[in-house]
């Protein structure tokens, strides 16, 4: 009689073990998916992040006279080539004549290639694509008291700073409180003083936050000059 309720009393506790892991095994699995699904929701926003930059940077840059782009005309060989931005900004393309090209990006550019082209066709024209070769065209100058003068290319317009960076910072007894851009218009050649010794001297100078007035950037042909 014993030997019954002691069988009894062991069932039901195997049941009731069974029945824990059960539920112990149903609150792994899932765990186990919420974290896959929140680990693949972080991978999808850390790419959506990384994509964002690039495609930015590709559209920031405006191409100038001076750099190299490659056409590439879908389905059409004889019509894939690479062109020069002659001086004046321009360049020529088959079925499509002279394009200006100097202060637009390269989307601007094929938008306008497939529209020229487009003439030429009874049928939907095809797809243009116009990537930058060489950005050999931004060319802008530091002289005066820095530490490698010259002249230097960029991807995209610099600022000061940035700028003076790339000619290996000031050199000794320069005077930044009279350094000048000079810059390259239409109308020629025009003097833009810059505050160069507040913004070298940093924190001591600035205020946390937001500045006040954006860094002047160089474009193409302008000259910094520290004295």
């Amino acid at each position: 009689m014993r030997s019954g309720k002691s069988g009894r009393r062991a069932a039901r506790i195997l049941r009731a073990f069974a029945g824990c892991l059960a539920l112990l095994s149903w609150a792994m699995c899932d765990h186990l998916a919420a974290k896959e699904a929140g680990e693949a929701v972080t991978a999808a926003a850390v790419s959506a992040a990384g994509a964002q930059p690039q495609s930015a940077a590709s559209t920031r840059y405006t191409v100038n006279a001076g750099d190299e782009l490659e056409v590439f005309v879908w389905g059409e060989e004889r019509m894939q080539r690479q062109v020069l931005v002659q001086p004046d900004g321009t360049f020529a393309f088959p079925l499509a004549g002279t394009i200006k090209a100097s202060g637009r990006n390269v989307s601007d550019i094929a938008a306008e290639l497939r529209e020229r082209i487009s003439l030429n066709y009874r049928t939907a024209p095809p797809d243009v694509t116009v990537s930058l070769r060489g950005a050999t065209g931004m060319r802008f100058y530091v002289l005066g008291k820095v530490r490698t003068p010259g002249s230097f290319t960029s991807g995209t317009a610099p600022n000061v700073l940035q700028a003076l960076s790339m000619a290996g910072g000031t050199a000794e007894f320069a005077d930044v409180r009279h350094a000048v851009i000079l810059r390259q218009t239409a109308q020629g050649q025009v003097v833009e003083p810059v505050q160069l010794q507040r913004l070298l001297k940093g924190g001591r100078s600035l205020d946390p936050g937001n500045l006040a007035k954006p860094l002047p950037t160089l474009s193409s042909g302008d000259v910094l000059v520290i004295p």
